[in-house]
């Protein structure tokens, strides 16, 4: 596997194409999941040198479907890797595996390994951190930009229902976020309160 020119690619790729209504998820976002996984991946033990190679890739290729459509981006993201990753010798068994982390992150998150939890909770850290408020903001203004939604209020009561059915799949993350998570839950049923 050729990591480096992979990466390269599309990083490359992100910064040129990506639509730049896409607020929330663009490059910025890739690369704090990518750098999140690696993190996670570090606490959780794991230290095999193919698996972590697999993970980053996966985490750097999770939202390259974005480059051609909203809906459905993972199976696009699947259909990207599966055309480009053989050029950078990666083999069916490994983007097959890449796949389903990639797939992992599609919301219900369902994931099977311990590859698969690292990076879904790689892509929704932001739940428990402290820079909540900015990123879900910037996910906000992107859902407008695309009519998703319009007002302050469905938004805030989306999240909640989100906040409501997320928990985090790796010790990791259900030792450093979920507390912080739980308070943005609280916080914003009480911003809710507030429009009756």
């Amino acid at each position: 596997m050729n990591f480096h020119l992979a990466k390269n690619y599309i990083l490359t790729r992100l910064k040129d194409e990506l639509p730049h209504n896409l607020r929330y998820h663009g490059f910025h976002h890739t690369w704090d999941v990518y750098e999140m996984a690696i993190e996670i991946a570090k606490e959780e033990g794991i230290d095999n040198n193919e698996d972590l190679t697999l993970l980053k890739t996966a985490a750097l290729f999770h939202d390259s479907g974005f480059l051609t459509t909203y809906n459905g981006h993972e199976d696009e993201g699947c259909k990207l890797i599966r055309e480009v990753l053989p050029e950078f010798e990666y083999d069916k068994n490994d983007i097959d595996k890449i796949c389903r982390m990639i797939q992992a992150t599609k919301i219900p998150q369902n994931p099977k390994t311990p590859l698969e939890e690292i990076l879904a909770d790689a892509d929704l850290d932001y739940l428990g951190r402290d820079d909540f408020y900015p990123i879900s903001n910037s996910l906000f203004e992107e859902f407008k930009s695309i009519n998703l939604l319009e007002t302050e209020e469905e938004w805030n009561k989306i999240q909640v229902k989100f906040l409501e059915q997320h928990h985090y799949f790796t010790k990791t993350c259900i030792r450093k976020r979920k507390e912080e998570k739980e308070k943005r839950l609280v916080e914003l049923k009480q911003i809710i309160q507030s429009y009756e």
